[in-house]
């Protein structure tokens, strides 16, 4: 009978050839091969330090002493192989063990930093999921997929913002992007979702949610804080409303032809409604099988490359569009890496829509009364937020 492999053991060997500085001894073996050959003297002694100042840059402090105490071993030993004074071997040697205690302790403020970083990436991490929450690959009637990139990578976290929940009104969305950039900027994105989150579960109209939100900003962002946003929603079958409130329009894909959707009359970000007292309008689109709504922020659209042109998002969509959403974004993020260079420089993020063949009549057959089929001449209306929602103008 066999034992078990003891996995405890043979990860402490792998261990130790990680944590070798192999590279540092190799140099340091390098410049004594050296010296031999070529009968240098006492003057390659000296340079037996570039093996602890390497090792510092990757390796931790107990890999630098390891790497100094060798290199003032084999330095003592060219040393009195050439025939030098007691009294330049042991200046050379003891500015090489002074060369090795710095390059120890530069490694252990590395490490500290690194280990620091490591903790920050974990909240930011966290951050992130508790804001942007996963979305399903499924809602509703629909196949869902989203592709989002921070500026900052080592945050993980930006400005754009996105969220897509399933209510007794049908399925509702917003994608965003805040003025700035930053904590700030992340901090109106959490209040912005929190804020859609809650009313698109308690509000009917889609532009009371969107009110919901107007009041939220107008208390607590400052004069010149705003949020560009698309907020859209499924309230039945073959029908979908969009408000676009300062944002890029979203891209409707339907038999193969992308065609933006334009808002019929432009509204301010939320936030400056009350500066400009023009409030957002309600347009109504058909939306039959097989359709697909690409919603997307600024940094996807004005990202440009080294000739200084801007990604053309729509060719780019006709490009790679097909029947599973996750494959098109996956395409169109890596074409847009591809277009920058490999970095953006803004936050990026991109969610696609797709409405599943059939998946209307499996949600009536369940029971769903909101995906019944809208009344003739529903489609293609547009309205205003009425009187009550809209957020009076400051005096």
């Amino acid at each position: 009978m066999s034992k078990a492999p003891h996995h405890g053991r043979d990860h402490v060997p792998r261990r130790l050839v990680a944590a070798t500085p192999v590279l540092p001894i190799l140099i340091v073996f390098v410049i004594v091969v050296v010296d031999l050959v070529c009968g240098s003297g006492m003057t390659s002694v000296p340079l037996l330090a570039v093996g602890p100042a390497l090792a510092a840059t990757t390796n931790g402090p107990r890999g630098v002493l390891c790497v100094g105490l060798l290199a003032a071993a084999l330095g003592a030993v060219l040393g009195i192989r050439e025939g030098g004074q007691d009294r330049e071997l042991a200046v050379v040697l003891a500015a090489l063990m002074a060369v090795t205690l710095a390059s120890g302790l530069a490694s252990a403020l590395r490490g500290r930093r690194e280990r620091v970083l490591a903790a920050v990436r974990s909240v930011a991490e966290a951050a992130q999921h508790a804001l942007l929450q996963p979305v399903p690959a499924t809602v509703g009637p629909f196949q869902v997929a989203v592709r989002y990139s921070a500026a900052a990578a080592e945050a993980r976290i930006g400005g754009d913002l996105y969220a897509l929940v399933s209510t007794p009104y049908g399925v509702r969305l917003i994608v965003g992007d805040v003025r700035g950039k930053g904590l700030p900027a992340v901090g109106t994105a959490a209040l912005v979702l929190g804020v859609f989150r809650e009313a698109a579960y308690d509000e009917p109209d889609l532009l009371a949610v969107v009110a919901r939100i107007e009041r939220s900003l107008a208390r607590n962002l400052g004069s010149d804080d705003f949020v560009t946003a698309v907020v859209a929603g499924y309230p039945r079958a073959g029908q979908l409303e969009v408000v676009n409130c300062g944002h890029a329009p979203p891209l409707l894909v339907r038999d193969g032809v992308v065609v933006p959707v334009e808002p019929d009359l432009p509204a301010p970000p939320l936030g400056l409604r009350t500066l400009s007292g023009e409030s957002p309008a309600l347009q109504v689109l058909p939306f039959a099988d097989g359709d697909q709504l690409l919603l997307y922020t600024d940094g996807v659209t004005e990202a440009r490359n080294h000739a200084r042109e801007f990604y053309p998002l729509a060719e780019g969509l006709a490009r790679h569009t097909c029947e599973e959403p996750a494959d098109t974004v996956t395409s169109l993020h890596d074409e847009l890496l591809a277009h920058v260079g490999g970095r953006l420089h803004d936050d990026a993020a991109l969610l696609l829509l797709r409405r599943m063949p059939g998946a209307d009549n499996a949600l009536r057959g369940a029971g769903l009364s909101r995906y019944a089929a809208p009344p003739r001449g529903a489609i293609n209306h547009m309205r205003t937020a009425p009187a009550t929602e809209r957020v009076p103008p400051s005096s």
